[in-house]
């Protein structure tokens, strides 16, 4: 027989062939991996059309109302069903029938909810908040009394319990609350509440017990110190004193702190009792260790210094510190700060003027060992303070001319100076009515160590007397001695400015520009123009801008010119400045400034331009790319390669043929510039 037809190979009985299975060539991963997260967030993004909120629904027959509170039980009734657990469902639940004036079906889920989390607070306080509300007092204070029962530690249901009753006017009742609440014994706030509730009330009796009770449970000092205050407070001294005394027994000598007798001395204190509170400060410091005691050592000396013997207890002090002084300035008498504090604490006590004037002049005596201005600035201020003493303090006018006469002798005027010691001595003299003495002391530091400050305050001094002539004077000679401070030609065009020179004021502008040398020429150049401006000298500002542009081509020269035209409504003009800096900075390497040149002008084509103008800056914008470079270190040896931003502009893209040449080029000069400085560094 022929084994042909249905017998053949892959076939079924039947006639039906097998289907043959693909087999998979590649099983790795593929590159791109695509998440759940990414099909859904991609599938969001090309909904095309926005799903039109659901329209306002407005309920106007009964049958209608049913429906809508039938389907929004349902709605929450399912929401309870997938998860029981989450108790602000069943809030909303409730809410929503508190809003339908349901109050029943509100009392029903919310009992379901405690049902199912009796320990939920907020379940049980938006429960009887709801019934508060609506004035359902039985029903509130039901609630509040299961609540306290089943968690009697949250103290905010007491607190809202206990406010309930006193507004309603049931004291006995809140009364009773907090009894039964101060059986769990809670924390300080509680009971503190408790009697302010008594108090408020007039009930100090009450108070009290209260406060026998808060002591007990609360044994700590400051409990025991709001007891004794307590009894103070209400004229009960007797009570107070006994109250301490109670608390001094309690701690005895094992746990005795010194916030207890610090207060128990300054209640004694307070009656005028001065023996008791000798008493009480003797023996704790008998029995507190000195560490620990430091605040009463204060306090017990504060006291002394006011009702005891104030010379006996303020020398013994003051020796001790003095001695802690001394041996601190004999270790290191170099050691300035200690200086300070030790006249400080002479000047404080009130000594006599002969024995703070010693202690001044043996520190002074201690001159810095090397001729730094760092070592001596301390040192200085010492002087400083001696002479500031002699003057506030001693009034010895004459005493302070020596003193600050000493100082200025001593310092080591050819290697450095201290302006401020000029200028105190210059308004010490101004003091003392002394004018011709100021100028020369003033005069005497500019010839032997002129620094920028002195000049300052001596002008400043010359401002303040109106003796502008002289102000003229002293900034010829600042200037002369720092032609490169731009500040000080601004300050001096200003003040002939405010004298009403202008020509003056624009000839020392117009000095200053010329000068070879400056710290801060855009600061100066900005001064200038904004003169101009000011005098609505526009022509002269422009003419100062182009003056600007020929000694630099910064970018923000060139913004600046072009806002100046566009301020005056010279539209054309701005636009023709702005074209001038594109092709001016077309030439340099400085990318980023063109770049900048080209967004300001935008933004002013924005503003002012038409739609053609607006195209044509549009097409001068550059495109910017992300290119990497080598980095080399100092030494020379390949520190990897980084990241950097380029600009194409689209008149660079036009000679892009010979882009790429030109840029490899300037790589072959940076090389050969570089190899040339390695040569000459080796040599």
């Amino acid at each position: 027989m022929s084994s042909s037809g249905s017998g053949g190979v892959g076939a079924r009985p039947g006639g039906k062939a097998v289907p043959k299975v693909a087999r998979v060539k590649n099983k790795l991963p593929a590159d791109v991996q695509i998440t759940a997260e990414q099909l859904l967030r991609e599938s969001k993004e090309r909904q095309l059309e926005d799903v039109a909120a659901p329209p306002t629904q407005r309920i106007t027959d009964p049958e209608e109302l049913a429906d809508y509170r039938l389907r929004k039980r349902k709605g929450f009734e399912d929401n309870i069903r997938k998860n029981r657990t989450v108790m602000s469902n069943w809030v909303k639940y409730a809410q929503w029938e508190e809003s339908q004036r349901e109050f029943q079906r509100a009392r029903s889920v919310y009992e379901r909810a405690l049902d199912v989390d009796h320990r939920c607070v907020t379940a049980w306080l938006k429960y009887a908040e709801m019934e508060m509300k609506h004035k359902q007092i039985n029903h509130a204070r039901n609630i509040w009394d299961r609540c306290v029962t089943i968690l009697p530690r949250v103290n905010q249901f007491w607190y809202k319990y206990t406010y309930m009753e006193e507004m309603l006017g049931n004291i006995a009742g809140c009364r009773q609350v907090f009894e039964r609440w101060m059986e769990w014994e809670p924390d300080e706030q509680a009971w503190l509440s408790y009697i302010k509730m008594e108090l408020r009330y007039k009930e100090t009796d009450r108070a009290r017990a209260i406060y026998e009770r808060f002591v007990m449970v609360h044994p700590e000092v400051k409990n025991w110190v709001r007891y004794a205050s307590f009894e103070e407070r209400h004229g009960y001294i007797a009570s107070s004193r006994s109250v301490y005394e109670r608390a001094c027994e309690f701690f005895g000598d094992d746990y005795m702190e010194e916030n207890l007798y610090v207060a128990f001395a300054k209640f004694e204190e307070r009656q005028k009792e001065h023996e008791r509170v000798r008493a009480i400060y003797k023996y704790a410091l008998d029995r507190i260790p000195k560490e620990n005691a430091k605040d009463l050592f204060k306090n017990y000396t504060t006291h002394e210094k006011k009702y005891g013997d104030r010379a006996g207890i303020e020398n013994v002090v003051l020796n001790k510190r003095k001695f802690q002084y001394e041996e601190e300035v004999k270790a290191n008498p170099s050691n300035y700060d200690g200086w300070f504090d030790y006249l400080r604490l002479m000047e404080s006590e009130g000594q006599d003027v002969d024995s703070v004037r010693e202690i001044y002049e043996r520190a002074i005596a201690n001159t810095p060992p090397t001729q730094e201005k760092r070592m001596w600035r301390r040192y200085i201020y010492l002087w400083i303070n001696y002479a500031l003493y002699e003057e506030l303090e001693a009034k010895d006018m004459e005493q302070t001319r020596q003193v600050y006469k000493a100082m200025l002798d001593l310092m080591p005027h050819r290697q450095f100076t201290f302006a401020k010691a000029w200028l105190l001595f210059a308004q010490f003299e101004i003091r003392q009515k002394d004018l011709a003495a100021a100028r020369k002391i003033m005069g005497t530091a500019i010839g032997m160590c002129p620094k920028p400050k002195l000049f300052k305050g001596y002008i400043e001094l010359e401002l303040q007397l109106r003796e502008f002539d002289r102000c003229r004077k002293l900034y010829e000679k600042f200037l002369q001695f720092q032609p490169s401070n731009c500040t000080t030609w601004i300050k001096y065009s200003e003040l002939e400015n405010l004298l009403g020179d202008e020509d003056r004021a624009r000839s020392v502008l117009e000095l200053a520009v010329n000068q070879p040398v400056l710290d801060m020429p855009e600061l100066l150049w900005k001064a200038y123009i904004d003169f101009e401006v000011v005098l609505k000298e526009e022509e002269r500002a422009r003419q100062l801008y182009e003056r600007l542009l020929e000694r630099t081509e910064h970018v923000k020269v060139w913004i600046s010119y072009a806002q100046f035209e566009t301020t005056q409504g010279n539209v054309e003009q701005a636009r023709s400045i702005y074209d001038r800096g594109d092709k001016s900075l077309k030439n340099s390497e400085e990318k980023e400034a063109r770049v900048m040149l080209l967004e300001s002008w935008k933004e002013f084509e924005d503003k002012s331009g038409d739609q053609e103008h607006r195209e044509r800056i549009d097409r001068r914008m550059p495109k910017r790319i992300k290119k990497r470079r080598k980095v080399q270190t100092e030494d020379g040896t390949d520190a990897g390669w980084e990241e950097y931003f380029d600009y194409i502009f689209p008149d660079d893209s036009a000679a892009a043929p010979n882009f790429k040449l030109m840029q490899m080029a300037r790589l072959w000069k940076q090389q050969q510039q570089q190899q040339q400085q390695q040569q000459d560094k080796d040599s």
